[in-house]
């Protein structure tokens, strides 16, 4: 069986803690140039763009020298090239850092941030912030949290290392604890274990339990409940579905506050509005350290707006709030 070339280094540098985009020419092909490769691999960036890119220089080799507008098409040859960010709305709240040491780095993610560059989520990403503030080039993330929960977040420092970070998670071999604020019903027998299948089709917004064998695993606690109406609670994954939580608590008939999706798809918050954060707190991180075989336990210090303050987050989520 052939070997893959492993590809060399990236010549560029990163831009705003973001990678340059990769790209290997095939093995084989009808285009003569590199720029005809190009232009037709990547027609989706609108037309002229990547010739422009071409001619300005910005298409780099292995060894960072521009590619020609009439460079030969080489079969494997690996070329680099920054795209232009897309026009962002800053998030205005602080990725805080846990804890850190020579093989991760524990974050404490605010909502309305994504964990890592995705669509039209770039910059403004924990991970592109974390690189560029942190001086850490090589700062992977081993896990995800969805951009509107909030709380903690595992990177791993050294790309060697990654992996067997990743696999704590595949093997589900971390304690995943979260907090969440939702309606409180007194008719609902806690604590319960939630079991389903969960799908989520491609290009869904939403998930959804469908008959068969459970994938989904969701332990709910109740810690306590308001007179005015919400309650906080415990949560505990045992899977990890995509929406999981925010199924399993719509399931139960208290779906979480602020949640744009469940029970019912809203209207997209216009951009820049952080008034209405999902209420989901992704609170504790328990695991023994596949490196060093430490035993961790992080703690976020975050809280959710809805429970210590829910007479002013009702009043800011409001439809007509300014």
């Amino acid at each position: 069986m052939r070997r893959r070339t492993p590809a060399p280094p990236s010549p560029l540098p990163q831009r705003h803690g973001v990678d340059a985009v990769r790209v290997r020419l095939p093995a084989a092909g009808s285009w003569t140039t590199v720029r005809e490769h190009l232009v037709d691999r990547l027609s989706g960036a609108g037309p002229g763009v990547v010739e422009e890119m071409v001619d300005a220089g910005r298409v780099v080799g292995a060894d960072g020298r521009p590619v020609a507008p009439d460079a030969a098409f080489v079969p494997g040859m690996f070329v680099w090239f920054h795209r232009e960010l897309p026009d962002e709305v800053p998030v205005p709240f602080e990725v805080e850092v846990v804890y850190r040491d020579e093989h991760i780095v524990v974050a404490d993610k605010p909502h309305f941030l994504a964990t890592t560059p995705r669509g039209s989520h770039v910059a403004q990403t924990a991970l592109a912030r974390l690189r560029s503030e942190l001086g850490l080039p090589a700062l992977t993330a081993a896990h995800r949290l969805d951009r509107l929960t909030a709380g903690l977040v595992l990177f791993t420092v050294r790309p060697g290392e990654r992996g067997a970070y990743q696999t704590l998670f595949r093997d589900r071999r971390v304690r995943k604890t979260y907090e969440a604020v939702a309606p409180y019903d007194p008719a609902l027998a806690l604590p319960t274990t939630v079991r389903s299948r969960i799908v989520k089709e491609r290009g869904e917004l939403t998930a959804r339990e469908v008959p068969g064998e459970p994938n989904a695993v969701s332990g709910v606690e109740l810690i306590e409940h308001r007179a005015d109406g919400p309650a906080r609670y415990r949560l505990c994954p045992a899977t990890g579905q995509t929406h999981q939580l925010r199924v399993h608590m719509n399931a139960l008939g208290v779906p979480l506050l602020g949640d744009p999706l469940y029970p019912a798809v809203a209207a997209p918050a216009p951009a820049g509005d952080f008034r209405r954060p999902l209420q989901l707190l992704a609170r504790e991180l328990e695991f023994t350290d596949p490196v060093t075989g430490e035993r961790h336990l992080f703690r976020s210090a975050r809280t959710l707006g809805a429970w210590s303050s829910y007479a002013d987050w009702a009043v800011r989520s409001a439809p007509d709030a300014q």
